[in-house]
Order: C-alpha cells, then sequence, then structure tokens
C-alpha cells in the first residue's frame, strides 16, 4: 500500500514520504545493526513471523545484522554469513506459551558484543529481560537504540488472572519504550492510542503479507473431505492461538448462531494453545486441527470460506491479511489490522469493537449470502494484493537509517 509513514513526535503527527526501492538504495549506506529478539523463526507467533520478515529485509537491502536472541534448543549453533551473526543467549521457557522461551538479562554479553562489533544502531524488538538490558546497555555505550510495540501485555492481563497488574504493565512498557529513540507500530490506530497513553517518539511502519503462500489457488477439496464438508458447505475457520485473550467464545457463539442459518456449515479452528484440549473435549463436533505452518496452513486458510476474528488484544493481527490474502470472505471488529484494511460490505464485514451482538449479527447474516461471501472473498484478495512486504521492508530499512548514528 502506497500510504506515507507517520512520525509522532512532540508536535504531534507529521507524514514521511517513503522511498521507493530505487531511492533508498541510492540514499542509504550500509548500516550495522545489532537486532535483539526474544522470539524468533521458527518459533511460531506473530511477532516471530513479523521480524523474520524484516531482517531477509535488512539483508535484502545491504545491512549488516548481529542477531541477539534466545537459544531455542540446547545443541543449537549460531548462523554465520557476511551479513549475518548469530549471538545466542540464556532463555527459559515462558508459562503458558509452549515452545516459546522469555531471554535472560545480558547486558555483559551485548557489551562485549558491541565493543568488538560496534553497531550503528541497536534495535529492540521485545519487552522482555533481554530486551530491557540490550536498552540499557545501548544508553550505556551511547548507542543510538529503537523499538518495536508488538503485543499488548498490558491488555493481556485479565485474561490471565493479574488483571490487577495491568496498570503496573502499562506503566513499565512506557517506560522500556520512552527509553528508545523511536518505537515503531505497525497501525495509525495503534500510533494515537499509545500517543494518548503517554509514549513518546511513535512511527507508524506497516506489516506485508505473502500472497504467494496465501492465495486462493490453495484450496484443497481433498482436505475439505477431511473435515466432512461437501463442495458447497461452508466452512468458518478461526486461525490463531487457542488462548483466553483471543475473545474465543465469540466465535463458538456466533458460529452456534450461523449454524442455526446454514446447519451443514462447519467450524474450524486452528492453532494450539491452553485453551484448545478443554474446547476440543467440549465441541468435538469442531475440527481443531492444530499447529500448522507454511504451505500447510495456507492450505487450511484456502479450503475455508468465512474467517471470523473477535479479538480485541492485537496489535496488528498477521491474521487478519493472510485470511485475505487466501480470499476469505471475514468478520472482524473495526480494530488493528482490520481498520487498517477492510472497508465494511467491500472487502470484509466489521462491526464496532467490543459490540458483541452486531459481530454476532454480522456473521450470521453473511452466511445466508453465499453470493456475498464470494464477493468479499474477491475483493479481499485484490486489497491484499497491494500490502507488499518489500514496501513495507523498504519503510522499516529507511526509518531505522534515519536513527543510526552518523557516518564515520
Amino acid at each position: 500500500m502506497d500510504h506515507p509513514a507517520v512520525l509522532t513526535g512532540p508536535s504531534g503527527p507529521r507524514e514521511i514520504s517513503r522511498p521507493r526501492v530505487s531511492e533508498y538504495a541510492a540514499a542509504s549506506r550500509s548500516l550495522r545493526i545489532a537486532l535483539v529478539t526474544e522470539t524468533f523463526p521458527p518459533e511460531v507467533n506473530g511477532v516471530a513471523m513479523t521480524i523474520g520478515r524484516m531482517l531477509d529485509g535488512l539483508l535484502a537491502r545491504g545491512h549488516r545484522v548481529q542477531l541477539a536472541r534466545p537459544r531455542q534448543y540446547r545443541a543449537e549453533r549460531p548462523r554465520e554469513t557476511p551479513q549475518l551473526e548469530e549471538l545466542l543467549l540464556p532463555g527459559v521457557p515462558l508459562p503458558r506459551y509452549q515452545g516459546l522461551r522469555a531471554g535472560l538479562p545480558a547486558g555483559r554479553a551485548l557489551g562485549r558484543a558491541w565493543r568488538h562489533w560496534r553497531p550503528d544502531l541497536v534495535h529492540v524488538v521485545t519487552e522482555g529481560p533481554l530486551g530491557w538490558s540490550a536498552l540499557t546497555q545501548a544508553c550505556r555505550m551511547r548507542l543510538p537504540a529503537t523499538s518495536d510495540f508488538h503485543t499488548n501485555f498490558h491488555n493481556y492481563s485479565s485474561h490471565y488472572g493479574v488483571g490487577f497488574l495491568r496498570h503496573v504493565i502499562g506503566g513499565y512498557l512506557r517506560g522500556f519504550h520512552n527509553r528508545a529513540l523511536c518505537t515503531f507500530v505497525p497501525t495509525r490506530q495503534l500510533c494515537a492510542q499509545l500517543q494518548d497513553e503517554g509514549y513518546r517518539g511513535l512511527e507508524v511502519v506497516a506489516r506485508g503479507v505473502d500472497t504467494w503462500l496465501f492465495n486462493p489457488a490453495r484450496r484443497s477439496a481433498a482436505l475439505r473431505r477431511q473435515w466432512g464438508v461437501e463442495e458447497h458447505d461452508p466452512v468458518v475457520a478461526y486461525v490463531g492461538r487457542i488462548a483466553p485473550e483471543k475473545n474465543l467464545p465469540l466465535v463458538l457463539s456466533a458460529f452456534a448462531a450461523m449454524r442455526r442459518r446454514m446447519p451443514r456449515a462447519r467450524l474450524l479452528m486452528v492453532g494450539d494453545g491452553p485453551e484448545r484440549a478443554r474446547l476440543q473435549r467440549r465441541y468435538p463436533e469442531h475440527v481443531f486441527a492444530g499447529m500448522r505452518i507454511h504451505e500447510d496452513l495456507a492450505c487450511h486458510y484456502a479450503s475455508a470460506d468465512i474467517f471470523l476474528f473477535p479479538s480485541v488484544t492485537e496489535t496488528f493481527g498477521n491474521v487478519t491479511v493472510e485470511a485475505m490474502a487466501s480470499g476469505l470472505a471475514i468478520v472482524a471488529f473495526d480494530y488493528a489490522a482490520a481498520h487498517e484494511h477492510i472497508v465494511h460490505g467491500e472487502n470484509g464485514l466489521l462491526a464496532p469493537t467490543g459490540e458483541e451482538a452486531a459481530f454476532e449479527r454480522v456473521a450470521t447474516d453473511l452466511i445466508a449470502d453465499p453470493a456475498c461471501i464470494a464477493r468479499l472473498g474477491r475483493n479481499a484478495r485484490r486489497s491484499a494484493e497491494r500490502i507488499d512486504w518489500d514496501q513495507v521492508n523498504d519503510d522499516f530499512a529507511a526509518a531505522l537509517s534515519r536513527y543510526a548514528a552518523p557516518a564515520g
């Protein structure tokens, strides 16, 4: 999409024209970038996917990157190429997030690495102990540092029995990001929200989608037969973490209402998480496909017809644009990625954020209208084709260049 970036500073939002690829290449120099993250592929989550894409973009644009992250398994060895060096650090399993690890403070190790290989910029992706120690060390060494805001941890707190800590967590996140020169956020909506909460130096850098991978052409009649549906039976999908913060009771209640209108409809739940076993026992009639990745995930998307996404805790919601690229008719709240990319009635359907009765009503009306399902899916695909990772990566690389230490 050809939107300008938006920078929020002391004088308020202002637009920055985005360099095209040729302009970016001509105007930029090769940077030494220290990238610090507590999650990275092959871990499966939106943050890991996004930073994996953005790292690829930095390398493709000639930058040299030192990637600091927790070791994912005991025998793992760091990669090292002329452009990429990995610094593997200690980590611990993250409670209730199977397969993910939190980094431990590593200021001394980072300091040694950065004295040997002094970066032009430190970019901190996650706000855990590793990220905090990276920001602290960057300040001590007078290195410019930027950060990403990927996850609304303070909004998650009420879903995990620690709602009383919401303001404490919110204060920590605000203090963390305000130590950086700039914090990158994925939507204008989130930028305005965080600015109201006292965050400084916010800049919008959007997210892209892989339209080759997520594609209606991957629709599989064989997969649909495994689910027990015929060619014209509607499949309603949810893709994402099966966890309390995703508002899954609304998926289930909306689908129950949809099925009363269309009895041959089937609900597909793709993903894993702490709620999966309980829901699978309670709803054996639904298809629980578990964690899927790469082409397998893309086939599951494309073999559905309608996508329900009721979460109100997202910073972006990559699954929304993946569903769009897969040609699904989307029902979502007017929030995050859906707010950025969906026009109600044209390429998807939106309900006012948090109004669950409206969400359920929109979904129920949609399933009774096969022509509308097909039209919204076609238009969603066309819209997704304009959300280009190459352009997003240009924006990201150009933004980092603005905050890097001067040459020389």
